[in-house]
């Protein structure tokens, strides 16, 4: 469905932007990968699907790096045709006790890049009357929790983004929405599973149920397959007047 087609996924060396950049090469586009640590092992997975792969390490807090990063695939595969902004880090700690420099670093990998990517790779898509932004924001752009003050307010702010993105190219063939997950077993959610199991002796299981039973009434943590699926479909003719929506697969979080 996608051959032709490139696709910028930020944050894509591994977790969910791994898994957004495998589903949208198994519809035959090509993937411009972007993030750190290890970039050969993800090359070479999304390579196997038979598309062809690059890598850009942009540091995503930098916007000058961030045009650089959109002007490598247009010159590589011609431009950008699916933008999926993905790129994020974390903190948690009390609004007193948050580090400025923390909240500083998320807000502007986690909002700042998608704007800075969005304003890049815009012109393009709109001189091909093409094209599909994707934010993955998350369920903390729709509702809050306690001691994820940056994370929150940033993902709010993608979700707001979102909307006035989608608003100001409601007559082209340019569509923009965000994806809203739950929890993830990506390694960022691993972290937070082993650090409770240590801090009440449990088992690994046991502390999964827990952090799933606090705000997920299905108990089952959404799959990477699952949020490429959703990528796919907002790629897809179907998606051609979805418009500014935040779509939550959170497992029913913000339905209580």
């Amino acid at each position: 469905m996608l051959k032709g087609k490139t696709a910028l996924v930020t944050g894509s060396t591994s977790g969910i932007g791994l898994g957004i950049a495998k589903a949208l090469a198994e519809q035959g586009a090509n993937i411009v990968l972007n993030g750190f640590g290890d970039a050969e092992g993800p090359k070479a997975e999304i390579a196997a699907l038979g598309v062809q792969v690059a890598y850009h390490g942009a540091d995503m807090s930098k916007p000058a790096e961030i045009e650089d990063m959109v002007a490598f695939a247009t010159k590589t595969f011609g431009g950008v045709d699916i933008l999926v902004n993905n790129a994020g880090i974390q903190h948690v700690a009390r609004i007193e006790n948050f580090p400025v420099d923390r909240w500083d670093a998320i807000i502007a990998i986690n909002m700042s890049s998608a704007f800075h990517a969005t304003r890049a790779a815009l012109p393009g898509m709109l001189a091909k009357d093409w094209g599909r932004i994707i934010n993955v924001a998350s369920v903390h752009g729709l509702v809050g929790s306690a001691e994820k003050s940056a994370y929150v307010a940033a993902k709010h702010g993608v979700v707001g983004l979102t909307k006035v993105t989608a608003l100001e190219n409601a007559t082209s063939g340019v569509t923009c929405n965000a994806i809203c997950p739950g929890w993830v077993l990506t390694p960022l959610v691993q972290k937070q599973v082993d650090a409770k199991a240590a801090a009440l002796n449990i088992t690994n299981d046991e502390a999964k149920g827990l952090l799933l039973g606090e705000k997920e009434p299905s108990k089952h943590f959404t799959s990477v397959e699952e949020l490429g699926a959703l990528a796919v479909f907002f790629c897809s003719p179907a998606g051609n007047n979805i418009r500014g929506v935040a779509w939550n697969m959170d497992g029913g979080w913000v339905a209580q």
